[in-house]
């Protein structure tokens, strides 16, 4: 239980230093405003899917 908190606050973190990133990939790159929701989109689910996968893969190997 312990683990699963302490992993959700990485996880929160970690989506939030992502998404902190690629606003500054956007405004360096002059990404226009139509197409940064598909971006942000597209980034955060594939980070949602990285970070699940870690998870299982922790929980059942551990």
């Amino acid at each position: 239980m312990v683990f699963l908190i302490w992993f959700s606050l990485f996880a929160l973190f970690f989506l939030y230093y992502i998404n902190k990133l690629s606003t500054s990939f956007c405004l360096k790159k002059e990404i226009p405003e139509e197409k940064q929701d598909r971006f942000y989109r597209t980034i955060n689910v594939l980070i949602t899917i990285l970070l699940v996968s870690t998870y299982l893969e922790i929980l059942y190997t551990a």
